[in-house]
């Protein structure tokens, strides 16, 4: 009797859409991330970038868009909006050095994560990489195992098995997986202060500095979607000179 052969499926590779207005960084980029295994479509504008997601939309979104702040027309913070709010994507936004403020209304708007121009290709790749896989284990909306993994944070409901976070109206909050992230750390470290640090290596973006202010930024953004108060939080506190501490209600 002939022994069954196991048929072994290869993985589909991650896609990802570079959106830049620099040819040569785009096709750069794009050789580089194809060399490591994703499958890579560019767009100069933000034109060319609907017209590539809308021709993508039958066969699979990108899951990564490596999107320039500096755009001709639309610039990158009005399509890191539209992308928010029309397609469930990782978003990595790239700045120009020393475009310190432009980085964190990018961060604020819902960028996953930004690097700054010139970046090294290497540093890249981890960090698409990261916010990639972030992305990944977040199951699909609906999916099975939600019972008794559902927590009240603030004036909101977090789903740790769908990855959700729930208003009080039964509204879905869009949150990226980073905010998640921090929100699974909170509360299972309920009523502790976490030091910057810990949260980076609790939620494991190390390749962040623990002085980096993005962890300030996503904890803002945060406090709008569920402290009662945002401008008085109760729900995520800032220990002065600490940290932070999630009180549950």
């Amino acid at each position: 009797m002939a022994e069954a052969c196991a048929v072994i499926i290869p993985a589909m590779p991650q896609r990802v859409l570079i959106v830049d207005d620099d040819a040569n960084i785009r096709e750069t980029t794009a050789d580089y991330l194809a060399g490591h295994g994703f499958e890579v479509t560019m767009a100069a504008d933000g034109e060319e970038m609907r017209a590539a997601l809308a021709q993508a939309a039958p066969a699979g979104l990108p899951q990564l868009v490596l999107l320039d702040l500096n755009l001709p027309g639309e610039d990158g913070l009005s399509l890191t909006r539209w992308l928010r709010s029309n397609h469930d994507v990782a978003i990595i936004m790239v700045t120009g050095a020393g475009e310190v403020v432009d980085r964190v209304v990018g961060l604020e708007v819902g960028a996953d994560d930004y690097l700054a121009k010139p970046f090294d290709l290497r540093e890249l790749l981890a960090r698409a990489k990261s916010v990639l896989r972030r992305a990944g284990e977040r199951p699909a909306a609906g999916g099975a195992g939600g019972a008794g993994k559902k927590v009240k944070v603030g004036r909101c409901t977090l789903d740790l098995a769908t990855h959700q976070l729930v208003g009080e109206d039964g509204a879905d909050v869009p949150i990226t997986g980073m905010e998640f992230d921090l929100l699974r750390v909170f509360t299972e470290n309920a009523n502790r202060v976490l030091s910057r640090d810990q949260l980076l290596t609790l939620t494991r973006n190390r390749e962040w500095e623990p002085f980096d202010r993005s962890i300030d930024i996503r904890i803002a953004r945060l406090r709008r979607k569920i402290e009662p108060d945002p401008a008085r939080p109760t729900v995520i506190r800032t220990v002065r000179g600490a940290g932070y501490l999630f009180a549950p209600g």
